[in-house]
């Protein structure tokens, strides 16, 4: 109804995308229900185009009126603004037109209940782990069911149904007045895939209890270890870097590096959106764009950009199928991988990083600067928890001085990476 309305009003192009979703989160501390939530919402979101200018307009109201009404004022909102060449749906050629079932829906059929239950069991394992572990901050299950359609005046017309769960802990440790909080969790689309709640509890109290007699250490330069759900966040920011619109902004450290050296030799970067129930799997991108299986970067060489369809027509390439994000991102090596106790050893001596905390990342400069805690590795293996320390470095050359990436791959997001051993970093501390 959306789009044959913003064709009656003489719309160029236009695109709908609507959404209902409903949910459940339960937190219990210390035993007691915290929050229960219900959460049943519903969108829809126009956008039209009259000779490249465009307006956009959303409602959660559905009815037939309020429809009319909401495309009525995005092309009002249209007609107000300057027309930009580059703006405009996806070229047709490029949408979906085979829609895979990528087994994305598996809904967890549990009361609140039994949700109510599963929290406090998990934070009773946890506790139960040390009798430090005085506090807490509470265990939360989350589940969400919900499905997407996008439809646009080319005449792509397609949804998928999606869920997503998770179960998380975090607790608090105290001996003396030395008091530390650490957490952990674990998320799928298929609630069968998520760790039991005896593993996440134990987990969390366990990196809570390790972090007790945390110390300062003096300023140095040292080899790094970013723990796998850490270096996630780090590839992350080189996502950053080469989407489209950091680079035609020219507002990016990889100002046009594709087709150059970014990453050692033997990295490798693989985006893969059809991984059956993966949390970041997509058979379109937001535009209708087909997804495809690429390789980002062959032997440490990028070769291209993260691209929806405005920004590659404002750098004049075509786009990857990535509006909305990446879908995907395996980090792999051409080389072995050790696992976590390898890599520690292959340091030897250095920090390995459980938390990062601020957000000191320039990314027009590539400058990196953030406050961490985690522990002091001697000899190959772990030894006192440390805070109160800052790391630095840039990561154009961070990237570069990757030594090697973990077996321990975290698979809880769109970027699936093992830990990442970086040689040399600026450590700031006592």
């Amino acid at each position: 109804m959306a789009l044959a309305e913003a064709r009656r009003a003489g719309a160029d192009q236009a695109e709908a995308d609507v959404g209902l979703q409903k949910g459940l989160n339960v937190t219990v501390r210390l035993g007691e229900v915290e929050t229960l939530e219900y959460q049943r919402d519903r969108s829809l979101g126009i956008t039209v185009y009259f000779r490249h200018a465009k307006g956009s307009a959303s409602s959660a109201d559905l009815r037939p009126e309020a429809v009319r009404a909401m495309v009525a004022k995005a092309c009002a909102i249209a007609r107000y603004t300057a027309r930009d060449e580059f703006a405009g749906l996806a070229d047709q050629e490029d949408l979906a037109h085979n829609i895979p079932d990528l087994a994305l829906e598996h809904p967890w059929d549990i009361t609140p209940e039994q949700a109510i239950e599963l929290a406090r069991n998990c934070e009773a394992a946890g506790l139960a782990v040390d009798k430090r572990l005085t506090n807490s901050e509470g265990a939360s299950v989350s589940t969400h069911q919900g499905v997407r359609v996008y439809g646009n005046s080319h005449g792509f017309l397609h949804g998928y149904p999606s869920t997503s769960h998770s179960v998380s802990c975090v607790l608090l440790a105290q001996d003396g007045d030395d008091m530390q909080r650490d957490y952990w969790y674990s998320a799928a689309r298929d609630p069968q895939a998520i760790d039991s709640y005896e593993t996440i509890g134990r987990r969390a109290g366990e990196r809570a209890v390790a972090r007790l007699g945390a110390q300062q250490i003096s300023t140095r330069r040292s080899p790094v270890i970013f723990s796998a759900e850490l270096a996630r966040g780090l590839f992350g920011h080189f996502i950053g870097a080469i989407r489209g619109g950091s680079q035609y902004r020219k507002s990016s450290f990889l100002l046009d590096a594709a087709g150059t050296q970014v990453l050692p030799s033997f990295l490798q970067m693989h985006e893969r959106p059809h991984i059956l129930a993966a949390l970041a799997s997509s058979p379109f991108d937001g535009e209708g764009v087909a997804t495809r299986d690429r390789d980002l970067v062959q032997n440490g060489v990028l070769q291209g950009y993260v691209l929806g369809s405005y920004s590659a027509r404002k750098l004049g390439l075509r786009t990857t199928g990535n509006a909305g994000g990446i879908h995907n991102l395996l980090v792999s090596s051409t080389v072995a991988t050790p696992d976590l106790a390898g890599l520690l050893r292959q340091m030897g001596d250095g920090l390995y990083i459980t938390e990062l905390m601020g957000q000191g990342i320039n990314g027009v400069t590539g400058d990196y600067s953030r406050g961490a805690t985690g522990f002091w590795v001697s000899g190959g293996q772990l030894g006192p928890a440390v805070h109160e320390i800052t790391i630095a470095g840039n990561l154009r050359q961070m990237y570069q001085d990757i030594v090697a990436v973990g077996s321990d791959v975290d698979r809880q997001g769109a970027i699936h990476t093992g830990s990442v051993l970086v040689d040399g970093m600026t450590i700031a501390g006592s």
